[in-house]
């Protein structure tokens, strides 16, 4: 059998460094002093490629995983080169601060991507000229503070812990002394979002030996200083840069480039007007390109052949066919096409193997997969363009689509636009029609990815579309490797009173689910998070509105469910006023069959319990049960539970019956009534998983009402549904208790005659377990 797409295993290398980061002080860390301080054993040595790797996916577990704890001083490990070997590093966001790139100084490091970086400053800057002599890759993208100092005093040694509030507290101005001086090594320099008061000329002037450089929104007043690495530079990115002629004169010089990036995120700012005539110089210029990006340009002319002609034979990618003009004179197809936000993107016969646009499914996964890196604002269109695709159309790349977009959520965790387009379009990717197609693991990144947005924002839109998501798995099976996280995170949305009242709907739907079909150990645990509080404080607001609604009826179903043969539930109920509760319900609803069916449930598995049961024995709740006996609501539902209830309390006794009024009696003759009225093939709306709470009723003679309602209701379990019934009964040993009831005097005949044809019933199943007439 084929495996399906996306289910590759992780690697054993990609284990052990989780499992490694998630328990440093058990594998190659030791603690030291009495701060308990973080240190690598002195026994360990790691090469290079374990050590990035280490650094790499810890950025990546403390920024995805919301179990993962950041750990002071992690960055202090790789302090000495003797022991640990760093070369290649990604860091990302706020985490990173200037002590952590002091604490690798001596490091040789060959690539450094920093990206988002808000709080590395002008110190964390001058601690880079420490890699001079090793860097050949920097980024510096999104890091417009780490060319400001402070203007106050400088820190002190030992002054690290007090960072936030020192940054609070003081000015900033650009710091005019870091020069790159030194770096000849550098090839390759990102520079994206250069603040406006730095002169990008001199800051570049010592770097000769440049191959790739992006300014992108970089402010270039004179342009021509490109020349300086026009025999050098393969690639410029010079994204929402304000085009001039200076600066398109300038380009055409560099006729080394491989590639050029020349896109803008929105037409209307730009005064600049792409022409035919310029596209024409570019491609006739720059011979070497292989990869051109023109996003987000209004073509002041027209550069494309007539309708009639664009429409001629098969899609092709030969120059020679292309639908643009100026991209006729291309000597091959080029590898990469931006035409993003164009209506160049929409003609047939475009010569490059991969274009963004969005014109096709195609076009638009390529730009997510090019943008979401350093454009969010880009992927975020081109995520609601898919979203549509996945909506009204059909998604034929669905694994390639999933994962760019739990890339961009990944990506983007802050970011509110990317992560209300990213769970709306998750919630159509991974409904019913792709379902067979995606993998576990691939689910499983999903339900990551969906909780990392519930956890970050409260924003309706964004909770709704992760709880309509979490809906499309199997609840609670899928769910279950992470249960605990995604009840509290269910939970803390409910906390709010007045909640928007489709997430009340869904997440209160979702609960129930969870709850129901779990092991005891799972509903207790999730009781303590202060479920059964959440319910009922639910109950409670829907009664002051005089509203039941989906809201109060899956209330009461998750109760009915967690408090399933889980005794601490059941007593937290109690506690938390829950039977007052289910009188005002009773007495506001009374028409209301599924909610007192779900009411009655619930009461069955506290009646379950017996050191509950004197707190139901009060005349006002033996009244209500014995009334609820007559109910016809919901078939024989209602009615069934209420004597179950009822049957549990009987089998305790008639010492423990202290009131007057309703006798034990009375209520004794109308349990028999009711059962006798019920029809004993009537199919169930119940699930036993077991049927321990029923069998303890049968060998006794101290109520023997309460025995026959245990025989009656095995015996329409067993009758309407054999397959599933049978085999538990005589698991749990049912059908030597229905023996011993046929040899107790104080048996009724009735119930003798009914536990006979149980026994029968699973002996003839046991004979022919194969019969599929059933």
């Amino acid at each position: 059998m084929a495996s399906k797409a996306g289910d590759d295993p992780d690697s054993l290398m990609s284990l052990c460094t989780v499992f490694c980061l998630k328990n440093l002080r058990r594998t190659m860390c030791c603690s030291e002093g009495e701060q308990n301080r973080l240190q690598l054993r002195p026994d360990v040595f790691l090469p290079g490629e374990i050590c990035d790797r280490l650094v790499n996916v810890y950025m990546d577990l403390v920024h995805t995983d919301s179990d993962f704890e950041p750990q002071d001083g992690f960055f202090q490990l790789f302090s000495d080169p003797r022991s640990t070997r760093l070369t290649r590093l990604q860091l990302r966001e706020d985490l990173v601060l200037d002590r952590d790139l002091e604490a690798i100084r001596k490091q040789d490091l060959m690539e450094l991507q920093l990206s988002y970086c808000s709080r590395l400053t002008s110190r964390g800057l001058r601690t880079l000229s420490s890699f001079r002599h090793s860097l050949r890759s920097l980024s510096l993208f999104g890091c417009s503070r780490v060319f400001f100092r402070k203007s106050g005093a400088p820190l002190g040694a030992g002054e690290d812990q007090d960072e936030d509030q020192e940054e609070r507290l003081q000015q900033h101005t650009v710091d005019l002394d870091f020069s790159f001086q030194g770096f000849e090594r550098l090839r390759v320099l990102n520079l994206a979002g250069l603040p406006a008061e730095l002169d990008v000329e001199t800051l570049l002037r010592p770097l000769t030996s440049l191959t790739s450089l992006d300014l992108s929104a970089v402010h270039l007043p004179r342009p021509v200083f490109l020349t300086h690495w026009k025999d050098r530079l393969a690639s410029l990115v010079l994204y929402n840069v304000e085009l001039t002629e200076d600066l398109i004169h300038t380009l055409l010089q560099m006729s080394r480039l491989r590639h050029l990036d020349i896109s803008r995120e929105n037409q209307r700012t730009s005064k600049f007007k792409m022409t035919r005539k310029i596209l024409s110089s570019i491609v006739q210029s720059l011979v070497n390109l292989v990869s051109l990006d023109i996003s987000g340009h209004i073509m002041l002319d027209n550069c494309t052949v007539p309708a009639f002609e664009d429409a001629v034979g098969r899609p092709s990618i030969e120059p020679c066919k292309s639908s643009i003009y100026p991209l006729q004179e291309l000597k091959r197809p080029l590898q990469f096409l931006g035409l993003y936000n164009t209506t160049l993107c929409n003609v047939t016969h475009i010569p490059a193997h991969k274009v963004t646009g969005s014109k096709n499914e195609d076009q638009i996964l390529n730009a997510i997969e090019a943008y979401t890196e350093q454009r969010p604002e880009l992927a975020h269109r081109a995520i609601n363009q898919l979203f549509d695709i996945a909506r009204i159309q059909h998604c034929s790349q669905l694994l390639r689509a999933l994962q760019l977009v739990i890339t961009a959520l990944k990506t983007h965790k802050y970011d509110k636009s990317i992560q209300v387009t990213g769970s709306a379009a998750l919630f159509y990717l991974t409904n019913t029609e792709y379902r067979s197609e995606q993998s576990v693991r691939l689910r499983r990144q999903v339900i990551q990815v969906v909780l990392n947005g519930m956890e970050q924002y409260q924003e309706v839109t964004v909770q709704r579309n992760c709880c309509l998501t979490l809906c499309n798995f199997s609840i609670p099976e899928e769910l279950e490797f992470q249960y605990h996280r995604v009840n509290l995170l269910l939970l803390k949305i409910l906390e709010p009173a007045r909640q928007d009242e489709s997430i009340q709907r869904i997440a209160v739907h979702l609960c129930n689910a969870l709850v129901c079909q779990v092991d005891n150990d799972h509903k207790e645990a999730v009781g303590k998070m202060g479920f059964v509080k959440t319910m009922l404080n639910l109950i409670q607001k829907k009664l002051q509105d005089r509203m039941c609604d989906q809201v109060m009826e899956f209330s009461w179903s998750a109760l009915w469910n967690i408090t399933d043969e889980t005794p601490d539930n059941c007593q937290m109920f109690l506690e938390c006023n829950g039977m007052n509760l289910f009188l005002e319900c009773l007495k506001e609803f009374p028409d209301k069959q599924e909610l007192h069916r779900n009411m009655l449930g619930l009461l069955g598995n506290v009646a379950e319990v017996k050191a509950l049961r004197p707190q139901l024995l009060t005349h006002q709740f033996i009244t209500v049960f014995s009334e609820l006996l007559d109910s016809k609501a919901d078939g024989i539902e209602v009615s069934y539970n209420a004597c179950g209830v009822l049957a549990h309390i009987m089998f305790d006794g008639s010492d423990v019956w202290t009131m007057e009024e309703p006798s034990r009696s009375h209520v004794m003759d109308k349990m028999w009534a009711a059962i006798q009225s019920w029809d004993v093939s009537s199919r169930r709306n119940i699930n036993y998983r077991s049927f321990e709470p029923i069998l303890r009723l049968l060998p006794q003679s101290c109520a023997p009402v309460s025995q026959h309602w245990a025989t009656w209701a095995l015996y329409n379990l067993v009758s309407v549904y054999p397959s599933k019934y049978c085999p538990l009964l005589i698991k749990e040993g049912g059908v030597i208790l229905l023996q011993k009831v046929l040899e107790l005097e104080s048996s009724h005949h009735e119930t003798k005659d009914m536990a006979r044809k149980v026994m029968e019933q699973c002996e003839n199943f046991q004979e022919d377990p194969m019969d599929t007439s059933r």
